[in-house]
């Protein structure tokens, strides 16, 4: 379970590509002292399992295993060397929840249709899967590569978000185009009202 409030970037320094799966070792402030092997952390906004770690300057490093479903329905299946990555570790009993409620499960990929300077903030608009767009609402919150934002407009064209300044120096929003993929997690419960009412409706 994680928040959707990214606790520090990633930098991917290598990639093996094995048979059905990809091996990713990532670089980052961590300190290896706090992360267990097993751990859950969140790569834009992907729940992955900790298989190996080791100290290095100014943090660690860390591989995770991606299945080959993972990487044909996220943005995984995209990153190469010198990519940087959202990381979140997950959520502890006690943990302050600032964002919302996210599981680290991609409902699918958005793609970026703009994304504009708005006073001090930036504007991101996104078009989503079909699939997912009717759990999308204004004033709602949605997973963005792992960060965790209001929705701000919905029309049938996708969705607008306004990004601030904070949110925007330390994650990997600033670095989308016009065109870019993103993953997508729709709120949790909007996720279960729509399977309660789906539910009502062919009762």
């Amino acid at each position: 379970m994680f928040t959707g409030i990214v606790s520090a970037l990633g930098e991917v320094i290598a990639v093996e590509r094995l048979s059905g799966l990809t091996r990713l070792e990532i670089a980052s402030v961590y300190d290896p002292a706090g992360v267990e092997i097993g751990a859950s952390i969140a790569h834009d906004g992907c729940c992955l399992t900790v298989v190996e770690k080791s100290p290095r300057a100014g943090g660690m490093r860390h591989v995770v295993e991606v299945a080959a479903e993972s990487l044909a329905l996220t943005t995984l299946g995209a990153l190469k060397l010198g990519d940087r990555v959202n990381l979140e570790r997950s959520l502890r009993v006690g943990d302050e929840l600032g964002g919302h409620m996210v599981l680290g499960h991609v409902d699918g990929l958005g793609e970026v249709r703009s994304l504009t300077q708005d006073g001090e903030g930036w504007r991101l608009r996104i078009e989503p899967p079909a699939g997912i767009a009717h759990l999308i609402a204004p004033k709602g919150s949605i997973a963005v590569a792992g960060v965790s934002l209001t929705v701000n407009e919905v029309d049938e064209h996708g969705f607008g978000v306004l990004i601030i300044p904070h949110t925007w120096a330390v994650t990997t929003l600033s670095k989308l185009k016009a065109g870019a993929k993103v993953n997508l997690e729709a709120d949790m419960m909007a996720r279960y009202a729509a399977r309660l009412f789906e539910a009502r409706r062919s009762s």
